[in-house]
């Protein structure tokens, strides 16, 4: 007998582990925390897990052939268990439950279904897809599914949309941040209303849209163009709307996130180099950006003039000093002198673009591309047209019509559609040379001809330029020559070759760069700046650098390259970033910097998750450092600099976060005792620029001065200064209001633990920052004096005076100088008397 209970009990413990190795959950049976069950071919397991180092317990889905815990549903997310007495069973009703506790009365989370059937054989079954499903083992039919209830990630056979039949509304949501996955703020779903497409909000604001179906994919995402990989579905009746993405080879492991930061990305698991590798992201430009360019503009990436908007064709920008500072928010509105509704119009085509929104369109899917035209035509308020679907099989099909004001289009290089907008004879003229006259095309030919001419003979030119520069080159080390370089790069090797030999910068091979790189790999990139993409990358030595490299659609240019190469070779100090070297053959050229780990100090500062780890001290080292690099760019180096850009992301930290001013691009070297100067092309970042600068061209060391201001009461408010707080214009407005009533300390950031900082202390640096942004330059202190008081506790600190960009700033007709009071019996402009001939921000 007792040989008969030992086995007996042997056999219990068996049958016990074997529910939870098996990939369901019997109806009577429940799954405690530690306990795991997997799918059928082992991909995916479900059951209890914490993130990272913290301590609260969560149930989902995550990856069981995956070295690296990767997490793709989550059932509590909202409502995560504080230690590991959790348990998951079957209520009375039939829904499976989480429980914070085994004697738990209320779960924390449930399936929910309403109209549950009492069937005693329902179970929990985890499919290989990763779809948790609550199912009639006998007949198979399925009450609920996790497929159903999307966290942030979309795998291959998960739909995305709406379905009428269960009333199911499929929608991404994003996690709070990568160690939490509680429900963020951003959202992906589709958009039934009008034409149906894709769309990402930031909370309440549009961030991004696919675009609508084009038959084949979103016609604002070219990239969808692999059938080799992914097998896609979409679905437009009235019954569903609906997207499903899957995969021909079921080896493949790929999975799509929607990130806590508003980007969304495609991972593939490469199972060789155990990681995952992101191939693609959106949005990936400022033209993804969701009305980017206003109403009825639209966004060239590849624009030449440095702006990437445009009106649309026949309309005009509603304010063009806006559009002169490089700002379309306001967006075009119809030429006045145009008329649509005449007779006489016709439609200027607009080739390649992700046509514009299409919520509000007029869809008519049986009648041809042709019969739309005229469609429109008939109809005066009816503004433009494109076919439905682009790419079917039989070609163009159905009508979308547009009757208002026209949002977010773009264009793209090789892929989009075509988009008809209505406009006037002399409009279509312009754009599509229809109606035109014969002696307009000849006018046309000729000049194209004669540029044909011109053309050849720059070429003819800059080739007996280059051999003769070749010539030369070949004389110089072969580490030095590149195998390809055109005319302008001649001119920066002769530079860059004299600095190398005498030791200040050396030049780094492409092959090197690319290999260090991963070939500027997508998982490799840090960011973007008005330069161009930065990429980090590990030198065969092991030393991690930081590669800038110019973009050919960049905001800046070969000067600015020049410009930065020239200046940071010859300085050193421990608060500029560092220059390793740079790199300059075919087309490419990189600056090669020293790594800094923590990124930038706007990462911190503007967002609250990481600016909670800046307390005081951390602060005042990082004002401190600030200040001695200035101090050292305005007196200390061999020349007298004026940086033109400081700004919060143009401080770099390491990993003591020791501040590190960087981008010289548009810096000015001063020499002797020059202090100042001016030019017609203002460059460099609003709400950072000193009001000599951005009004008249005049910039000096105490433009510097200014931006460090701004700067100080960024990093001790937590705030951008650019934008708008409780009315006021700016930030520096809001402090200065709070100082003249005696309420700047309610203006410290709150994130800052009072524990951790001396009031006496911030509000004396909340002082210096005030004197620093002051609206004359010379009330302005010098940076030795800014570094002395910041040094100093017992010192008695000048009152600051009315900081600039708080009013209109006035101007003395007279004079032309800038003054508080007007002159009697002088009148003059209160608001920005802008004198520029080119403006560029960046």
């Amino acid at each position: 007998m007792k040989f008969f209970f030992i086995f007996f009990i042997f056999l219990f413990s068996l049958l016990i582990q074997s529910c939870y190795s098996d990939n369901t959950i019997l109806r009577r049976q429940s799954l405690k925390d530690g306990d795991v069950i997997f799918s059928e071919g082992k991909r995916f397991a479900f059951g209890f897990f914490s993130l990272g180092n913290s301590k609260l317990r969560y149930v989902g889905i995550w990856y069981a052939q995956v070295s690296e815990q990767t997490v793709v549903w989550v059932a509590n997310r909202d409502h995560p268990i504080n230690d590991t007495s959790g348990l998951i069973k079957f209520s009375t009703r039939g829904n499976l439950c989480v429980y914070a506790s085994g004697n738990g009365t209320e779960p924390i989370w449930s399936t929910d279904v309403i109209d549950m059937i009492q069937e005693p054989a329902l179970v929990a079954k985890l499919t290989d897809l990763g779809n948790l499903v609550l199912l009639d083992p006998v007949t198979g039919k399925s009450f609920w599914e996790s497929f159903n209830h999307p966290t942030n990630t979309l795998l291959p056979f998960m739909k995305l949309g709406f379905t009428r039949q269960n009333g199911v509304d499929r929608i991404m949501t994003s996690w709070r941040s990568p160690g939490d996955p509680g429900s963020g703020n951003i959202t992906y779903r589709i958009e039934r209303r009008g034409f149906p497409q894709m769309m990402m909000y930031k909370g309440l604001t549009l961030w991004w849209r696919t675009g609508s179906w084009t038959g084949q994919r979103w016609s604002g995402v070219p990239e969808m163009t692999n059938k080799f990989i992914f097998n896609i579905s979409f679905v437009s009746n009235p019954d569903e709307v609906s997207i499903t993405y899957g995969v021909f080879d079921a080896s493949v492991i790929t999975r799509m996130v929607l990130n806590e930061t508003g980007t969304l990305q495609r991972f593939r698991w490469n199972g060789r180099d155990k990681k995952w590798i992101g191939f693609w992201s959106a949005p990936e430009d400022k033209c993804d950006i969701y009305n980017h360019c206003g109403f009825n503009g639209y966004c060239d990436p590849t624009s030449t003039d440095k702006f990437e908007c445009s009106c649309l064709p026949g309309y005009e920008p509603k304010t063009p000093r806006d559009w002169f500072l490089r700002d379309a928010s306001d967006g075009c509105t119809r030429i006045k002198a145009a008329s649509i509704c005449n007779g006489k119009e016709g439609f200027a085509k607009l080739k390649r673009v992700k046509i514009p929104n299409t919520s509000a369109v007029n869809v008519d899917m049986n009648i041809t591309l042709k019969e739309c035209e005229q469609r429109c035509l008939k109809n005066c308020s009816c503004v433009a047209y494109a076919s439905a679907y682009h790419e079917s099989e039989n070609g163009a099909k159905g009508c979308l019509t547009w009757h208002g004001n026209m949002l977010d289009t773009r264009t793209y290089l090789s892929s989009g559609q075509d988009f008809y907008l209505r406009v006037d004879k002399s409009e279509l003229v312009r754009w599509n040379g229809n109606g035109s006259s014969g002696k307009m095309r000849l006018f046309l030919i000729l000049i194209s001809l004669l540029a044909v001419v011109m053309l050849l003979m720059i070429s003819l030119f800059c080739f007996i330029r280059k051999r003769r520069q070749f010539k030369r080159l070949r004389k110089a080390p072969s580490s030095f020559a590149p195998c390809s370089f055109d005319l302008e790069d001649s001119f920066i090797l002769e530079e860059l070759e004299d600095k190398s030999r005498t030791r200040e910068l050396p030049l780094f091979e492409l092959s090197t760069i690319a290999a260090a790189t991963n070939n500027f790999a997508f998982q490799n990139k840090l960011g973007a700046g008005g330069f161009g993409p930065v990429y980090k990358g590990v030198l065969q030595n092991g030393m991690e650098i930081a590669v800038k490299r110019l973009s050919k659609s960049s905001g800046q240019g070969m000067e600015e390259f020049k410009n930065e190469v020239k200046l940071i070779s010859k300085l050193q100090h421990r608060n500029l970033v560092r220059i390793l070297g740079c790199c300059v053959e075919f087309e490419e050229k990189m600056l090669v910097y020293e790594y800094l780990p923590n990124k930038s100090l706007d990462y911190f500062i503007f967002n609250d998750e990481h600016r909670v780890e800046l307390d005081w001290p951390k602060r005042m080292g990082i004002i401190r450092g600030i200040a001695r690099g200035i101090l050292y760019l305005h007196q200390d180096s061999r020349l007298r600099i004026i940086h033109r850009d400081l700004k919060a992301s143009n401080v770099l930290l390491d990993n003591e976060m020791i501040p590190k001013i960087a981008d010289f691009g548009l810096a000015r070297i001063f020499g002797g005792n020059q202090i100042e100067g001016s030019t017609n092309r203002v460059v460099g970042t609003y709400g950072y620029m000193s009001p000599e600068y951005a009004m008249d061209g005049q910039f000096s060391i105490k433009s510097d001065v200014y931006s460090f201001g701004v700067l100080i009461l960024e990093i001790i408010t937590g705030k951008k200064n650019s934008a708008f707080y409780e009315e006021s214009l700016n930030l520096v407005k809001h402090i200065w209001d709070r100082w003249e009533k005696g309420e700047a300390i309610e203006i410290i950031d709150k994130l800052m633990s009072e524990d951790t900082y001396d009031v006496s202390e911030v509000m004396k640096c909340l002082h210096i920052g005030l004197l620093c942004v002051q609206e004359n330059a010379s009330d302005r202190p010098d940076m030795s004096s800014v570094v002395f008081m910041l040094g100093h506790n017992a010192i008695d600190l000048p009152s600051p005076k009315h900081p600039a960009f708080t009013a209109g700033r006035r101007r003395n007709v007279k004079t032309g100088g800038s003054s508080d009071n007007w002159p009697s019996g002088e009148t003059g402009s209160t608001i920005n008397d802008v004198t520029l001939t080119d403006v560029q921000g960046r």
